[in-house]
Parts: structure tokens; C-alpha cells; sequence
């Protein structure tokens, strides 16, 4: 998670919504992004999918099953839907996005028994740090 945290500071000092991710099997980092939607010009460019992106190229399948996929901030719908996809095994997450997360704050995506893949979700991980990042970000935009 901590490496997590300093790509989202490094999205930060970009102007992005600082938010990091890291995907990690067996102890190897598979893949690693930061939110880079603006830069980008590409809406889907959020840290989790520019992890999932890189770890997917790096083991040469679209699947990344036994993975873990540490992120600062709870993953949006398209994020979550993605990490099913891709059949990571567990998300570790920080801070709660009380406004789009699609894994706890608004849906339930990663573990929903509709789907035919659950994720095991832990969530709270150095989280005063990663809600402490976002909200001197979003203070300095006011």
C-alpha cells in the first residue's frame, strides 16, 4: 500500500486526483498506475486500470488470477468490473469513495454471488493517509 500511495503522489504533483495502485503475486509487483485521466485524454485511465493494464502485459494474459491489487482510494464501477474481469483474487483498498465507489460506498461489484467471480475485499489499509492525501488535493483545488 505504500508504494500504492506514492504513485498517487505522484499523480499529484501531474494535477491528477492522487489515487496509486499496485497489483502483486506470489510477492512480484505485476503492475503499477496512478490516475492520469487528464494527461491521458482518456477517461478510463484511472491508477487501477493502468496497474491492471501493465500486469496483464507483463504476464502476458488478460487474466491475473491470484493476484492482489492494492489501491489508495475503492475502485469506481468500471474499475471493480474490470478487476472481475481480469479475475484478481483480492483488493486491498484505503479510503471509501463515498461518491462513486463500486465496491462498498455505492455498489458491490467485487463480491456480488450475481457474478461468477468474487474478489475477497479488504478494505481501511492506511487509510487516514490516503484520505489525507485526497483531501489536501481537493482543499488546494478549492
Amino acid at each position: 500500500m505504500r508504494e500504492a500511495l506514492s504513485l498517487a503522489c505522484e499523480a499529484e504533483a501531474r494535477g491528477e486526483v492522487p489515487v496509486g495502485a499496485v497489483i502483486v503475486r506470489e510477492g512480484v509487483v505485476l503492475g503499477r498506475g496512478y490516475n492520469q485521466p487528464i494527461a491521458a485524454c482518456d477517461p478510463t485511465a484511472h491508477a487501477e486500470m493502468e496497474a491492471v493494464r501493465a500486469a496483464a502485459a507483463a504476464v502476458g494474459n488478460y487474466r491475473l488470477e491470484g493476484a492482489t491489487l492494492y489501491c489508495t482510494l475503492e475502485p469506481c464501477v468500471m474499475c471493480a468490473g474490470a478487476l472481475v474481469h481480469a479475475r484478481v483474487g483480492r483488493l486491498v483498498f484505503g479510503a471509501r469513495d463515498l461518491r462513486f465507489g463500486g465496491v462498498r460506498s455505492k455498489f458491490r461489484l467485487a463480491d456480488s454471488d450475481i457474478l461468477n467471480h468474487r474478489i475477497e475485499v479488504v478494505e481501511g489499509v492506511l487509510a487516514a493517509d490516503c484520505v489525507e492525501l485526497l483531501e489536501k488535493f481537493f482543499r488546494g483545488r478549492r
